[in-house]
């Protein structure tokens, strides 16, 4: 199965894609910069991490990405504390962040089988 064709990697795309939608007026550079950074390696990394031929090469970049879902959530909170976003949007980020975060340990586990 091509990675474009699985659910988790759609799902990051989304939420990649609404937290830089969110940000496009935010003038603090930093910030901006940061959390569209763990936006994008979430799909990135779930992406390469697929493409690779070697399990233990594709467990490594499952759990980067999977690793950037908690850095963006924690970034949502802060972002939610400074006022960047209202509480009905960093609760939809955040609830997307642990839904693909968890789907992408379910991945994990699926793949580490084929080590054992």
């Amino acid at each position: 199965m091509k990675f474009e064709d699985m659910d988790v990697w759609k799902k990051s795309v989304q939420l990649s894609t609404g937290i830089y939608l969110a940000n496009r007026e935010i003038k603090d550079y930093g910030f901006r910069d940061q959390i569209g950074r763990s936006g994008l390696s979430i799909p990135s990394n779930i992406a390469e991490g697929l493409e690779r031929t070697s399990i233990k090469e594709s467990l490594n970049f499952l759990s980067y990405a999977k690793a950037s879902c908690g850095e963006l959530y924690t970034q949502v909170i802060i972002g939610q504390n400074v006022g960047y976003y209202d509480e009905k949007q960093a609760e939809q980020f955040q609830r997307e962040a642990k839904v693909v975060s968890r789907m992408i340990g379910a991945l994990i586990q699926k793949r580490k089988e084929f080590i054992k």
